[in-house]
């Protein structure tokens, strides 16, 4: 595995993708750090102060973000060695209010639109630079509110059906997309950062920032003995 590695964070320049980009900047890696709006992008590339971090804009409703940005990659790189997939919406405002038989459809395909078919996309168009490096790696930012059986034992969780769903979507993929690729050095795990002080975490979560990211760099950073096809929470399985 080559020291430094070429990553791709998504929603990078803000919360968990922010915190990600900006720890795999200091560790020595070159980093793209992917945002919907350019703007925002260089800020908060910018705000990290280093030579090799890289605004890209990647907006997963527009599929037609996705070419420059891979063509970018291959011009400088060649490969891709990690792929983050972080960014991703909640459109249901009460988290706590059942939303199964009230969300509208629009909020429904909304969710889906830009966590699942917006993330599988972007991940498809990578994949022909990620199988050029020796060690790739694609991190999937998941969330236990998607586990079917933590949902069916009837969990405190969050109720917000289109979020939710999206990431059980997110969770299968995690697990079909390692299977395809188990015969190559690719290894395709999910994330479950925890409940996080970000925007969509809000103030009333336990846990900062950084802790939050640990879990998202440690997948992004496997060795080559690193697990496959899991989803976890701190190196620990989280229940589908």
């Amino acid at each position: 595995m080559t020291s430094q590695r070429t990553i791709l964070v998504t929603g990078g320049n803000r919360g968990l993708g922010l915190e990600t980009a900006r720890q795999l900047a200091a560790a020595g890696h070159f980093v793209y750090l992917g945002c919907r709006n350019p703007d925002k992008a260089a800020a908060a590339a910018a705000s990290i102060s280093a030579s090799h971090v890289v605004p890209l804009q990647i907006d997963l409703d527009h599929p037609e973000t996705f070419e420059p940005a891979a063509r970018l990659i291959h011009e400088r790189h060649g490969r891709l060695d990690v792929l983050v997939n972080n960014a991703g919406v909640m459109l249901e405002e009460d988290i706590m209010a059942d939303s199964t038989s009230t969300v509208p459809a629009s909020v429904l395909y909304r969710s889906f639109h830009t966590n699942f078919f917006g993330t599988v996309g972007l991940t498809n168009r990578l994949l022909p630079l990620l199988l050029r490096s020796d060690a790739p790696r694609i991190v999937i930012v998941s969330s236990n509110v998607g586990s079917l059986q933590m949902r069916s034992q009837g969990e405190p969780l969050m109720k917000t059906f289109a979020y939710n769903s999206s990431k059980t979507a997110l969770n299968s993929y995690t697990v079909h997309l390692a299977n395809a690729y188990a015969h190559t050095p690719l290894k395709v795990n999910a994330a479950h950062p925890g409940w996080v002080k970000t925007d969509m975490g809000t103030s009333y979560a336990p846990m900062e920032i950084p802790e939050g990211a640990e879990t998202i760099l440690w997948l992004a950073t496997l060795p080559e003995d690193g697990p496959n096809g899991g989803f976890f929470h701190k190196k620990t399985p989280v229940a589908w």
